[in-house]
């Protein structure tokens, strides 16, 4: 049976909160509609789509045992319901489109001890918060996104999908990147679901719509002393040459390989890193006991080092770190100067599509390469940046590059399959009719669901 939720009763959502007993909610205005965004307004397109998207109340549930009762009392009534972690998304993932209730995991951030290098966390543990209670054991994530300060574990796993540390273990869709995955089930008598090995990425990159996490099995990496680094380049395929060097020197220790062309640069004044106008700058992370080769390919390939420090002290003066200048920070750098910036999602099929782009588009949109390991090879991804005047334009740039080959993973679309990340195929259709059976978790963000 499916229920559509284009409408909410009051007298529903009254006798919903009413039931709610103990646990925690909150219906003021201004909670709520804080609780109803992310960063969707990276997309002007999403923008304009999703600002007066807002959910009725917000429930933060503090066990399992609140959720099996809000999962229950939302099918009783026929209540949309819409997971939220730190909301640092940028797809609308958190958007409500349909009103109804947000379930702010934060409150679920419980953190295991290690085990066999893999960690059980709640939803709503932060990432760097996981850090810190592994590395003194000496395991670290294995990735995380530049939100990494801010986002939860839930957020990334379901919302995510890679990040600094990518350049060694692929994106969080790679086999063995989620160990596990605890999962409620929204209908009358709700059901915790064990989900272990790959069935977990049922709801890896799903927005929430397939089910409840409430809790999480993460395989760690063994934890290294990292130093910050950033090389100029007077010319910005020499650096993309240079990073791919880097990323297939399987003797060097990274965990960062970023290349942004002019101007970009221009936007990092907080990094303290001097760089002539026109040059193209690459943004590293290198272990300590990396650092004597890694100077040496600087050196080699004609790059000048302008920054370097070490992880932990940067740390421990306050300082924003080096990743926060990559993957998506890079746009948010310039958002906080410049109103007519987007950016796109791509993956280049080798550094030739790369150059080729440039020459397309030139200052229109300005290359940002992440590299990254998939299949076992380092691959080019790219964020770049979109000058952007019309979504006409936006819409026939993200042609152009995949009429060339160019593959974009479109972040203006609030719809699930249109983001390109994943696939809801009959096996995916099938566990959602299994976990959402009403479709009322995020409704309208999977094409493939049809009420």
């Amino acid at each position: 049976m499916h229920v559509r939720t284009d409408s909410l009763s009051p007298s529903a959502l009254s006798s919903f909160l009413a039931e709610l007993s103990d646990i925690p909610h909150d219906t003021a205005p201004n909670t709520v509609a804080a609780k109803s965004r992310d960063f969707f307004w990276y997309s002007p397109i999403l923008k304009e789509r999703l600002a007066h998207c807002v959910a009725e109340a917000v429930v933060t549930p503090r066990s399992e045992t609140d959720v099996i009762a809000v999962a229950g009392l939302a099918a009783k009534y026929r209540i949309p319901l819409t997971v939220r972690g730190a909301g640092t998304g940028n797809y609308g993932q958190a958007v409500p489109l349909h009103g109804g209730i947000i379930l702010d995991m934060i409150a679920m951030d419980a953190i295991g001890p290690v085990v066999d290098g893999a960690v059980r966390v709640g939803p709503g543990a932060k990432l760097k918060d996981i850090d810190r209670q592994t590395r003194p054991s000496g395991w670290e994530l294995r990735m995380f996104p530049s939100t990494y300060r801010t986002a939860t574990i839930g957020g990334f796993i379901a919302g995510g999908s890679g990040g600094v540390g990518s350049i060694n273990y692929s994106g969080l869709a790679e086999r063995g990147s989620i160990g596990g995955a605890r999962v409620v089930t929204l209908e009358a008598e709700p059901r915790v679901i064990e989900l272990r090995g790959f069935d977990a990425h049922w709801v890896q990159h799903a927005y929430g719509t397939n089910g409840i996490i409430t809790e999480l099995e993460i395989p760690l990496a063994p934890a290294l002393a990292w130093t910050e680094i950033a090389v100029a380049f007077s010319d910005f395929m020499q650096l993309a040459r240079f990073c791919l060097k880097v990323g297939r020197a399987d003797g060097i220790f990274k965990k960062l390989v970023t290349a942004v062309e002019w101007p970009i640069p221009r936007y990092f004044g907080t990094l303290k890193a001097p760089v002539t106008d026109g040059s193209a700058l690459g943004l590293f992370m290198i272990g300590r006991a990396s650092l004597v080769p890694f100077a040496e390919l600087v050196e080699a390939f004609g790059g000048a080092l302008v920054y370097q420090q070490n992880e932990a002290d940067v740390a421990a003066s306050g300082a924003v770190p080096i990743y926060e200048y990559t993957w998506n920070h890079t746009t948010l750098q310039l958002l906080k100067r410049e109103k007519n910036v987007t950016y796109l999602q791509s993956a280049f099929p080798d550094l030739a599509a790369v150059e080729a782009m440039q020459q397309t588009f030139g200052s229109e949109v300005t290359q940002h390469l992440e590299f990254v390991r998939a299949n076992g090879e380092v691959v080019v991804r790219a964020l770049q940046i979109v000058w952007y005047t019309t979504a006409e334009r936006l819409n026939e740039i993200i042609a152009i590059h995949e009429s060339r080959g160019c593959p974009v993973f479109n972040p203006h679309t609030y719809i699930l399959e249109d983001g390109g990340m994943k696939v809801t195929d009959a096996a995916q259709l099938a566990f959602k009719r299994v976990a959402d059976p009403l479709g009322l978790l995020n409704p309208g963000k999977m094409r493939g669901w049809t009420f």
